[in-house]
């Protein structure tokens, strides 16, 4: 008998072929039967008639920090309920394993250190996740059978290094037999599951102590020795960050991705590929990198996302602003001291002098502050601005642009929320991105679902790709951009019987609108442990959403379900070979 037939649907089955119509049947976790409509003549429990509906694979998001958020959000959310059902944790050298079992301490900061460098909320890592593991089987363990989601997790390089040196990771390198220590620790995450090996090297990653995180001290020895290592698992994988992922690479960091790559036989995937036809060598200069690596036997992925992502800002808690060169330093005072530095004209024009440089890089887009439409305000002077543009504040007040906002902020005591317009919303731009998603290196994700969490809400960029597919600038098609969303990524990690609409695979499903399939307006909510801020953006026209064959949303509802798996490397993924 079926556990539940769904009738009638239009499916697209995730290998961009043409769509058709058909019954398919879900039993025991995997998709049993798919027939033509009315042929399906096993019993079911349950059905439903899907007439006019699309069904596809669940959606795998490829870039995830979900590692925190599963122990008191099993559901993953908003990105279950946007159809993802797979999602990539422990990325850009992040992971709350391995910790040190003699080391209480270590906790505190790695707590510390994702509150700051990936924008989650310290209390609710505090009080939402039980830190009663030590090894990365053990963190891994402690997720099994408790969560709705199919997730799986690289091992981190920082939390390598701070097993190993300690406090000396900041600023060290490993003393003689530290580096083998670490290579055992790394060889003892693969065995219990971990997907593979992250690292970052970018000069925008910092703890919470305001010191650049523990893998930027690594050298180029230390990478590929953990590189090495990753050849000898199967169905791993390598993602790595450097600073040059943000604008352009440089020589050395192109060369040491290709190394990397190379040296474990495996892809490397990193993000994320800004397209803007404004800097139109910035693509090609990008896919240098994965141009090098199929020279030296390698693969480099490139992860851009296919919306544009909307994002707070604000002059009074930590945002992409803090990135741009010279302003950390300014931004990071206390709320006194950085008043009198934002109101002082000269430091306000060296900021613009800085924010204009060609060091600023990607975070150039921001600087245009014109640009930005005012959010949420705090005070009676304010009343009335929400929803007005700087630049016509600006010329009413007879003030620069910049000077304007800092006025606005200043009366709010800095909790101002800013809107910057994007810069790269034109025409060309969507052109450039629509022939950038066709290259064979460039994979569709980058949502940092789980992190920076009151500052931006990237997990909706499935069903929003889709509805502007179905019924905006129709870049792709329906049967390509599910592809794109499903059976590509699980190609990328070797994802064993996922990713398609197949007989015998897992029954990884999401039945959608074709009409109505969008994300809502991106909301804060206060639902984190210790109250704590997030945005959070509904799903509309999502049907519903199953995981290995359990319902877990039903019209944008979570089932209370947690059928997801924590899927481990070899059991779960096969090796996906460079050579």
């Amino acid at each position: 008998m079926l556990d539940h037939l769904i009738k009638g649907a239009t499916v697209v089955d995730g290998t961009g072929t043409p769509s058709y119509t058909a019954d398919v049947g879900i039993r025991d976790g995997r998709i049993a039967v798919v027939a033509p409509p009315g042929t399906v003549t096993e019993e079911a429990r349950t059905r439903e008639d899907a007439t006019g509906l699309v069904l596809a694979p669940g959606f795998v998001d490829p870039h995830t920090h979900y590692d925190a958020q599963l122990f008191w959000d099993p559901y993953a959310t908003p990105s279950l309920n946007h159809g993802v059902t797979t999602v990539a944790g422990g990325n850009c050298g992040f992971t709350l394993a391995p910790l040190h079992p003699g080391r209480p301490d270590d906790a505190d900061y790695t707590r510390r250190m994702m509150s700051k460098v990936e924008g989650m909320s310290l209390v609710a890592l505090e009080e939402g996740a039980p830190w009663t593991w030590s090894s990365f089987g053990d963190y891994l363990d402690a997720l099994e059978g408790r969560i709705a989601v199919n997730a799986g997790f690289m091992v981190g390089h920082c939390a390598l290094r701070r097993y190993v040196m300690g406090a000396d990771a900041i600023g060290g390198q490993p003393a003689p037999g530290q580096l083998d220590e670490m290579l055992t620790l790394f060889h003892e995450a693969m065995e219990a599951g971990a997907w593979g090996f992250s690292t970052t090297q970018s000069t925008t990653h910092s703890d919470g102590d305001g010191k650049p995180v523990a893998s930027r001290h690594a050298g180029p020895e230390e990478l590929l020795a953990l590189s090495r290592a990753v050849a000898a698992h199967e169905g791993t994988q390598i993602e790595a960050i450097v600073t040059g992922c943000l604008d352009q690479f440089g020589d050395d960091e192109i060369e040491l991705l290709v190394a990397m790559s190379a040296a474990a036989g495996r892809p490397l995937n990193w993000n994320v590929l800004t397209i803007d036809a404004a800097v139109p060598a910035r693509v090609p200069r990008q896919l240098i990198a994965s141009e090098r690596a199929r020279e030296a036997g390698g693969r480099i992925v490139a992860l851009t996302m296919p919306i544009l992502t909307p994002m707070n800002m604000s002059l009074g808690t930590f945002c992409a602003l803090n990135l741009i060169p010279g302003w950390g330093e300014i931004l990071g005072l206390p709320v006194p001291e950085r008043l009198a530095k934002l109101r002082d004209p000269g430091v306000r024009a060296e900021m613009l002098r800085r924010a204009e440089s060609k060091e600023a890089g990607v975070f150039r887009r921001l600087t245009d502050f014109g640009r930005y439409v005012i959010g949420d305000t705090y005070s009676p002077e304010n009343e009335g601005l929400t929803g007005r543009v700087v630049r016509d504040i600006a010329a009413e007040r007879g003030l620069e642009p910049f000077a304007c906002m800092v006025e606005i902020c200043a009366n709010d005591r800095l909790r101002t929320v800013l809107w910057p317009m994007p810069t790269d919303n034109d025409p060309a731009s969507w052109a450039l991105r629509a022939e950038t998603w066709q290259h064979e290196d460039v994979l569709l994700g980058g949502s940092d679902a789980g992190a920076h969490l009151d500052r931006m809400c990237g997990a909706p960029y499935t069903t929003r790709f889709l509805g502007d597919c179905l019924r905006g600038r129709k870049l792709v098609g329906l049967e390509q951009a599910v592809k794109m969303l499903t059976d590509d990524p699980a190609q990328l990690f070797g994802l064993r019987e996922r990713g398609r609409i197949e007989e015998g695979w897992h029954a990884d499903l999401v039945l959608f609108d074709p009409e109505r399939i969008d994300a809502g307006k991106a909301t804060l909510v206060h639902d984190l442990p210790g109250d704590s801020p997030r945005l959070d953006s509904r799903a509309i026209g999502i049907n519903a959403v199953w995981v290995n064959g359990v319902g877990t949303i039903r019209d944008d509802v979570v089932t209370g379900a947690v059928p997801g798996t924590v899927l481990r490397s070899g059991r779960d993924t096969r090796t996906v070979s460079t050579k």
